[in-house]
């Protein structure tokens, strides 16, 4: 009888024993490794599913003074949006994949520029990427101030946008097209001026009409703006005014950009928004991209009192021919806590950029491969589904409602380890459909692009003036 006793004793301390150990290797969703690393998250797949209806602010940043909305111009939070049921997700990464084609091609070992510049039919000194990154921001512009809302990019050195009378031609945009001639603080520049050397400067090419200087700005994609270069006044909060901000005012303008009014030009370069704000704001800039596009996120100029505490900083880097790009060091990837076996080389090979216009991270195809062949380890239990665009690793949610998915974990330079968020892991065009957010490079020497999908609720930190990027995790949701 006492021996019975004790054998029951100790099940059961064996039993509680293991459920202290699950408490323990299982909280909020996350499973735990044995080193304390994530090994995966327990996902709902409604939430890896865009919604159709806009939902309030999840940013952290509404009490800055210097901070922009941000949302998805395909999402419903935006007034550019006719019809959530026309968006068309094999348009968005064909698109896409022109962008990293075209950026591709100023590397000089990229296997995509003879091709890129052949299917782009611009001369590749003109050094601009294509205009159609997916995130957008209001600003104000002129006295009376006009609301227009821009695409931002932080490949682009150039702000602009479409100005009345368009003499050659306009696109249809959601805004009313902003009139210079109703703004009492509208000028254009001369020709003879410094910002008209340093526009020559950035884009290879200015013109003159008598003594105005004109601009003339091609991308990738056959779209372009042609026009004016102007100053004028740049509200970017009641708080924050921009006196003399030089821009392009297009007349002729044609391509991709939905119905936007414009372009923002996040890029370090003489004629960016970053330099002209330099003196206000420090070359010193951070955003976030919400999870789903029907959550809106922020861009934030400067590092006020509201900025994140808790940010770890990389080192930016040059790329070489890539100089209006932000540079980044990658040097290794973990997938459910374990780094995948990758030459330390493969990264380094062509470099890498961080990109806000490109939509999926393109990896050298050593390591797209060990990527791949990992998560489809960890995913091994789920039903696959057909290849699609851009992915070849694909899984059928559709009879799931919570679904394990294993982390990502991304090593930067200097000990910076970034742990994706679901919605970084996983492109969801339909839960019949998701598939790994990740696509390879057509070869180990190309240009390595860090895409927006990846950056998703971090917030973003760009210390420009310092040479380093940060990331901060929770930025957004």
């Amino acid at each position: 009888m006492e021996g019975s006793f004790f054998c029951m004793f100790r099940r059961a301390l064996l039993f509680l024993s293991l459920h202290v150990l699950m408490i323990c290797f299982m909280h909020q969703g996350y499973a735990y490794g044995v080193e304390g690393k994530i090994a995966s998250r327990s996902v709902s797949v409604s939430s890896l599913l865009p919604s159709p209806s806009c939902s309030p602010s999840t940013a952290k940043a509404s009490g800055r003074k210097s901070t922009l909305e941000v949302i998805h111009r395909h999402g419903p939070c935006s007034q550019l949006v006719q019809d959530l049921s026309s968006l068309n997700h094999t348009k968005i990464l064909l698109q896409d994949e022109s962008r990293v084609k075209w950026i591709q091609s100023r590397s000089s070992n990229s296997s995509n520029s003879l091709e890129a510049s052949a299917v782009a039919r611009l001369p590749v000194e003109s050094g601009i990427t294509i205009g159609t990154a997916n995130y957008l921001v209001t600003v104000g512009l002129g006295t009376p101030k006009k609301d227009l809302t821009l695409i931002f990019d932080t490949g682009s050195p150039l702000t602009w946008i479409q100005c009345k009378p368009c003499v050659v031609s306009c696109y249809n945009q959601s805004d009313p097209i902003f009139n210079p001639l109703k703004s009492s603080s509208y000028a254009n520049v001369s020709c003879a001026s410094t910002a008209c050397s340093q526009l020559t400067s950035a884009l290879g090419r200015s013109q003159c009409l008598e003594s105005t200087c004109l601009y003339d700005i091609q991308y990738g994609d056959n779209s372009s703006s042609i026009g004016f270069f102007a100053t004028e006044k740049l509200t970017i909060s009641p708080k924050e005014v921009i006196d003399n901000f030089t821009f392009g005012c297009g007349e002729n303008n044609q391509g991709l950009f939905g119905k936007a009014a414009g372009l923002i030009g996040l890029s370090d370069n003489n004629i960016s928004i970053l330099e002209q704000t330099a003196a206000k704001f420090g070359k010193y800039f951070s955003y976030c991209l919400p999870s789903s596009t029907s959550l809106i996120g922020h861009l934030t100029f400067g590092n006020d009192s509201g900025a994140p505490s808790s940010v770890s900083f990389t080192p930016l880097s040059t790329v070489r021919q890539s100089s209006q790009f932000y540079g980044i060091s990658i040097v290794g990837i973990s997938v459910e806590g374990n780094p995948l076996s990758i030459p330390s080389t493969v990264f380094s090979n062509g470099g890498a950029i961080i990109d806000s216009g490109t939509v999926i991270t393109r990896l050298p195809p050593t390591a797209y491969s060990a990527l791949r062949t990992a998560v489809g380890k960890a995913m091994a239990n789920y039903t696959t589904a057909p290849a699609v665009s851009l992915f070849d690793t694909c899984y059928d949610f559709s009879n799931e409602t919570i679904v394990l998915i294993p982390s990502i974990t991304f090593s930067f330079a200097k000990g910076v380890d970034i742990d994706l968020h679901p919605s970084g892991i996983f492109y969801a065009e339909k839960a019949s459909q998701v598939c790994l957010a990740f696509a390879a490079n057509g070869a180990d020497s190309d240009l390595v692009i860090y895409g927006n999908t990846q950056q998703k609720t971090f917030e973003v930190v760009y210390d420009v003036a310092g040479r380093k990027l940060g990331f901060s995790p929770n930025g957004c949701f």
